[in-house]
Formats: C-alpha cells, structure tokens, sequence
C-alpha cells in the first residue's frame, strides 16, 4: 500500500479537496473552501497547510467566527444543499463563537462543516491559554458544547481517526436528511502530528444525494385522501427548494386545482402570481392562506418542519374533520400533526402522488372550491396594494419592501432573517425566482444577514443579491461588510432603520407589557430607564468607513433614486432608509403563542391574559390520524 507522509491538517486539505457531490448527473465539489480567522490553536496547523496549498482550499478571512458559519449557511441554502463551506477557529471562544451557527445550521437542516481547534491531546502544557479546565471531567472542552448542536461530532486525538471521522462527516454533509452542523474537533498538537496516509484516502470520492420514491402503499393511500378531499390544501416548505422539486409541485397543483401555501423556507416555490399561490400561512400569514387552512379537510405538508409560525401555534388547522399527510425525507417531521406518513425526495413524492391520482381518473379540486381561492387571492393582492401605497407620511416598512421589489425585479435574491423584517417580507416579496427568497427563520438568528449576503455572492457571483437588514440586527453584526469589500463582493445591503428592536418592541405591547428595554433610546436622568430621546446612529457613516458606497433616503422618491444608483453600482452597497416604527402590517388572523402573565398589577395585562386565553382555546395539540384509504 502507497502512503504520504503529512500532518493530520494536510492531510485534512487534501481529503476535502477531493470530496465530491452529485445529484442527477451533476457534480461539483461538496468542500468549496474555508471561511475562518487564525489563532494560536491552528494557525501553525491548518493555517500552514492552507498556506501551503491555496490551489486546493480557497480561504476567506471572516471577522467574526460566528458570521463565517452564517456565510458558509447561506452559500448551502442558495446551493440547495449540494456543496457548502468549512469553518475554522482557534480554541476557546472562537471556537464558542460559532456555536450560534451551528445551532442555525442544524435547526434549518443546513449541512456546514465546523473545525474548530482543541486543548492539547498529551495535556502536557495544560491549562493552555483559552483552555475551560473543570475539576471533575478532565477530558471537558468547551467544544463539547457542539455536541447537542451538530448533526454529527467527532474530537480527532489521534491521527488515525480521521481516516474513518472524515468519511463519516461527509455521508452526513451530503445526507438531504441527516445533514446540519458537522463538527471535527482539532487538538492543536494533534493538527501537527505527521502519518503515513494511504494514497487511496485522497482519491476522488463522489457523494451521490439520494432521492427516495415514497412507498407504493403510503403512496395508494395518501392519492385516496387526496382524491376524496373538497377543500385539500397544499403547504410548501423547504424541501420543495432543496428537492429542486418546484416543477413537480407546480404540475401536480395545476393539474388537479390544489392551491399552494407558503413558508418561509418554502416560499417561492410557486411564483408569487401564480393563480393557485395563496402565499404565506400561520402566524405570519396572510388573509387568504390562513382562511383557507382554517376550513381545510386534507393538508399535504411538503418538506416543512411545521414549526409553530407554519401552524399558527396549533391553530391554524379548525376543521375536526381536518387530516395531514407529511411528504418529507424526515420520518420525525413526516410523523408530524398524526399525519399519514410519506418518506420520500420531495420531487418523487410530488411526482408519485400526481401519477397515482392520474390513475384513480380524478378530476381535481370542485369548481366552487377553485373559484373560492380565486376571490380569495384577488382580494388579498388589493390589501396587499393598500399596505404599500404611498401616503404623505413617513416611508413604512411595507412602503419600503414594495419600492426594493420594484426596482430589483422579482428575479433578485432578497436576503433576510430577523425582527419585523421576515413577517412582512413573507407577506409583501413578490418573487418568479425559486432561489429569490433567502431567509434564515427556522433560528431567527439576528446577524445572519450581511454575512449571508457574503455566502450567497460566493454561491452565485452573478446572482442580483439585495441584503435587507433591521437597524438592531446590523448592530449587532455588521463587520462583514470589510470581508465583502476584501472579497471584492457586489450586493446591496438596505438597511431599515425604526430605532431598536421594533418587532420585540411591538410583540411586548401586544402582552400588555409597557415599553421596556427594545428602543434604541438614551437612559433618561429623571426616570432612570431607557425611555429618553433616540440615540442618532449615522448608520451610512458607519458603512462607508468600512469601504461601502452609501445613500440615505427620507422619502418614496429618494428610495426609489437611492436604490436605482445602488444597482447600478458594483461593490457593496449600502441604503439606508428612516421608516416609521409604527406604520406596521397588520396580523391577518393569524395567531402565535406566547404566555402573558396569569398575574399582574397591571390593567392591559390583565385584558392580554383574557384575549390570550381565549385564543389558546383554538389551539389543537392532538390532531386525529390519517385515515387508510
């Protein structure tokens, strides 16, 4: 047997170099680089090997750790999951810093590859600087932290693991069903330590993304509820878009009437003017869908998760005669609502359903049903005109989203993730693109989205990437913007500026709760609470001293201007735009549970408890099993 000699980090370059991925006859590499910032715990590790061969791993230098797992997220997502980034950090808290992204990461079902650097494998020089000593666990590391948030975790302590930990992370990075945060664990010592490699460990290996039929029975049974439902429902989730599976779900909805609502992983995967696209459902719904679920008798949920926001907290769904089929390669997510499982590939499931329903000779959905939603998305596009007509007032945020719409076009890739944003955005975005809406929701991760932006360029240089970002989450991280430029990246970053925390700020009025503590304000001497005048942020100032060309813009017209330079322009972009915290779009009777205090001395929570009770008695947590056709 051929060997190599080469430390555990080169060995690590050159294995990921050679790693492939491949879905219907397309491959590309499954490891496009390393996004990271060196420390003592790798620089003469993996740093050096990085150093020594740029022609296998590109690596980009981030300026935060946690940012360059949002990156490395979001060039996943805008790849459909078929290929990602690695990240690298030295011990302690850069390793710390990235276990936000890795939360992200594995709540959205993202793969991303985590190397994060370790204590010594000897111990000998123990306590290392950075190093988390505890008194009873010595073998602790503050890396061990990742362990409930990756989808797969291996510490490397001696050079040999990786010949088998590697191979192991990447069956789990390609799996469509198993993958999230992948994290390999380097002690720093162990990063230097040479071996004799098999030559055969460096082959070219491809990783094929396997798509399941669904099971022919599951398949005879759901066509059956299918064929029997007069007001089915269709909700579509992420797996639409990672199964590139938009086509499928748009012949079986055309061919036998049944509209398509959205969530915001799945949202674009009708275009928004589709006539059977009755938009966002749930909390964040809009009028159509959610009237529509409320008197669904079959809901088929295509490759969603069903978080709370998707089923307005258990009570969306109203009819008691209501029954669910879960088409998702997650048996745990397809089990979901007690619905009649269906484990497969979204677009072979999609495909066998429509196949099996052809064969049954349905006809499709009642007339009376088709002209219902019909009347239905009518009436919603007028009350969505209404929310962004201009006024003689100040901009809204609705106002605001309709003018980027406009002047981006509905090919663009919008680019969002917390606070008040992903609400209207779900709503108001109107989209041709199956990969022009890009939201983080399923975290909600403040910060994600310059970074984002960063991974969505690297994915596709050629993409038309408009970064929408609150005031309160671009504080919270905005240092990206010096990779972007570094990069030599080209997007537009539109900053929406309402003073704080505004979505927070809305949903702590809503409970009763005075203001408290979500307004950027400044500390006010006579009160002793954050309840003076705004605090000034000149957030233009800010960008530009981070090499962004910036515009401000007070008014319709000078957002429509600012925007039409800006995507003229190439590099990064930064508008920024005043908007009235309380012009907010309204909920459309959806609901979202959260707990208002039982007790209080203060009168509007005592009437929030009231309306909250009262809403909690729509809630359905046990739902009936599908029946056998």
């Amino acid at each position: 047997m051929k060997t190599e000699r080469l430390t555990v980090a080169q060995a690590l370059v050159r294995f990921l170099s050679a790693q492939q991925v491949e879905r219907d006859g397309v491959e590309d590499r499954l490891v496009h680089g390393v996004l990271g910032i060196f420390g003592h715990g790798q620089v003469a590790g993996l740093g050096v090997a990085l150093a020594e061969r740029p022609d296998l791993l590109r690596f980009y230098r981030v300026q935060n750790e946690q940012a360059g797992v949002h990156a490395a997220l979001a060039f996943a997502k805008h790849r459909r999951r078929l290929g990602t980034l690695a990240v690298t950090s030295s011990i302690g808290p850069g390793a710390t810093n990235m276990l936000t992204g890795a939360a992200a990461a594995t709540v959205n079902r993202l793969p991303v590859l985590l190397l994060p650097s370790d204590y010594f494998a000897t111990r000998i020089p123990d306590p290392v600087l950075q190093q988390l000593e505890h008194p009873i666990q010595h073998d602790a590391s503050v890396n061990d932290a990742f362990r409930p948030l990756a989808r797969f975790f291996t510490r490397i302590s001696r050079p040999e693991q990786l010949l088998d930990a590697l191979p192991q992370a990447m069956r789990v990075l390609a799996d469509p069903a198993e993958t999230g945060a992948v994290v390999v664990s380097l002690p720093e010592d162990v990063q230097a330590e040479a071996f004799d490699w098999p030559e055969a460990f460096f082959a070219p290996r491809v990783w094929r993304v396997r798509r399941p039929p669904p099971e022919p029975e599951a398949v005879t049974r759901a066509a059956g509820l299918l064929a029997g439902a007069r007001r089915p429902l269709v909700v579509a989730g992420g797996g639409v878009r990672y199964s590139a599976a938009e086509g499928a779900l748009r012949e079986l909805a055309e061919a036998f009437g049944l509209p398509v609502v959205e969530s915001q992983a799945g949202k674009g995967a009708l275009p928004t003017d589709h006539p059977l696209n009755l938009g966002p459902l749930g909390a964040n719904g809009n009028l159509a869908a959610n009237r529509l679920a409320r008197r669904a008798d079959l809901v088929l949920a295509v490759g969603t998760r069903l978080g709370d926001f998707v089923t307005a907290s258990k009570s969306a769904f109203q009819n008691p005669e209501v029954r669910f089929l879960g088409l998702n390669l997650v048996p745990f997510d397809a089990a979901k609502l007690g619905g009649l499982m269906l484990v497969a590939d979204a677009r072979e499931g999609l495909r066998a359903l429509a196949a099996a329903l052809k064969e049954r000779g349905h006809r499709g959905t009642p007339a009376a049903y088709r002209r219902e939603l019909a009347r239905l998305k009518a009436r919603w596009d007028e009350e969505a005109k209404k929310l962004t007509a201009p006024t003689d007032g100040p901009l809204s945020q609705a106002q605001v989203i309709a003018i980027a719409n406009r002047v981006y076009g509905e090919d663009a890739v919008v680019v969002n993730a917390a606070g008040s944003l992903p609400g209207d955005l779900l709503k108001l975005w109107r989209t041709q693109n199956p990969l022009g809406y890009h939201l983080e929701y399923g975290y909600s991760t403040m910060g994600y989205e310059i970074a984002a932006g960063v991974g969505v360029a690297l994915a596709d240089p050629d993409a038309r990437v408009l970064v929408m970002v609150g005031d309160g989450s671009y504080l919270m991280m905005n240092s990206e913007i010096v990779t972007a430029v570094a990069e030599g990246l080209s997007f537009t970053v539109l900053l929406v500026d309402n003073h704080g925390f505004q979505s927070i700020h809305g949903l702590q009025r809503s409970v009763g709760s005075p203001s408290f503590g979500n307004e950027l304000r400044f500390r006010n001497p006579k009160t002793g609470l954050l309840d003076g005048p705004a605090v000034p942020v000149d957030f233009a100032a800010h960008a530009a001293s981070m090499g962004a060309k910036t515009w401000r813009a007070q008014d319709a017209a000078g957002l429509e201007a600012a925007l039409t330079e800006a995507r003229a322009a190439e590099g990064v972009r930064v508008v920024v735009a005043e908007v009235d915290p309380e012009a907010r779009v309204p909920n459309f009777e959806g609901w979202w549970d959260v707990p208002v205090p039982e007790v209080s001395t203060l009168p509007a929570v005592r009437r929030a408890r009231t309306a909250y009770e009262k809403a909690k008695a729509k809630q359905r947590p046990v739902l009936p099993p599908a029946e056998e056709a």
